[in-house]
């Protein structure tokens, strides 16, 4: 039985016709025998363009979903079906500039396929997904890709910019498909995501790290060591500094083209596991020296 013609697109049920053309532009030139020149090109092509066929057409799609297979027989337009074709495919339901754009440099006079190519054609993109890890996408760095194009596994090092975040893109000139005719290759296009770290969070170029305190450190004041993205940095915490404060140390965030972050220490202040007697009655005489800090406050008026 055919396989499904969603399935071969790679196109979802839900698909606009847009997708379905886009998604049958891509295929339809990676597989052409002419570009490609592996053995099961030719039937890949085939199967691509009867896939598209019926997809394009409106009434045999929504018998064909209605229906499975069997469906697009019972009345549907020319061509008697997916998978019944015979020699590849009429094309009738290909729009000319997708036409021009697979087949233009194949094409002689009179409409048929002729012997010579106009000229050269470039390569189609390539495109994956990588994860990075933070620190590389906060500083940048190069990381080794391998991307597998369905024929070949292609292996490189591919320098990250500092500042990069997730659902960025990266593009790689001349790493794609193969050009026709001894034209250019495309590009390979890197879609981005970048790992979690285990203390440290971006926000835009900011750099987020919590720094806990004790109850007391809270009330007096102290000085902590601060980790960087590179390094450490002495931060003093004036007292009464509250939980959730943002103490900043400027220009120690993101360093990227499209300028500098800041690092944002946020205070946490950590209550005691336990306490001796003496330690106890001290907090208590400050319970009662303080009052109520919640006195003032918008939705305690009195």
């Amino acid at each position: 039985m055919p396989r499904d013609p969603y399935e071969v697109l790679g196109v979802a049920r839900s698909a606009t016709t847009e997708q379905v053309r886009e998604a049958h532009r891509k295929l339809a030139k990676k597989f052409h025998p002419d570009l490609n020149k592996t053995p099961e090109a030719a039937a890949k092509f085939k199967e691509i363009q009867e896939a598209y066929d019926l997809l394009s057409d409106a009434q045999k799609r929504a018998q064909f979903d209605q229906h499975g297979h069997a469906g697009p027989s019972m009345g549907g337009g020319p061509g008697g079906g997916f998978g019944g074709f015979g020699g590849g495919g009429t094309w009738g339901n290909v729009d000319p500039s997708t036409f021009q754009e697979i087949f233009g440099d194949f094409m002689g006079g009179g409409g048929r396929r002729g012997g010579a190519r106009r000229g050269p054609s470039a390569g189609g993109d390539l495109e994956s997904e990588i994860t990075v890890d933070f620190m590389t996408a906060a500083v940048g760095g190069v990381r080794h890709v391998s991307v597998n194009d369905g024929h070949e596994t292609l292996s490189l090092d591919v320098r990250i910019p500092a500042g990069i975040e997730t659902g960025g893109t990266l593009r790689v000139r001349g790493k794609g498909s193969p050009g026709g005719g001894g034209g250019p290759a495309g590009d390979l296009v890197l879609h981005i995501t970048v790992a979690p770290h285990p203390w440290f969070r971006r926000e835009g170029l900011d750099i987020l790290v919590d720094v806990p305190i004790s109850i007391a450190e809270c009330a007096l004041g102290t000085t902590v060591q601060v980790p960087l993205l590179e390094g450490t940095a002495s931060l003093r915490v004036p007292p009464g500094t509250g939980s959730g404060k943002r103490l900043r140390l400027k220009g120690k965030g993101v360093q990227a083209k499209a300028g500098a972050g800041d690092l944002y220490a946020v205070i946490r202040v950590e209550a005691p596991k336990s306490m001796s007697e003496e330690d106890r009655a001290a907090l208590e005489r400050m319970k009662s020296n303080e009052g109520d800090p919640r006195a003032d406050a918008p939705w305690n008026a009195r």
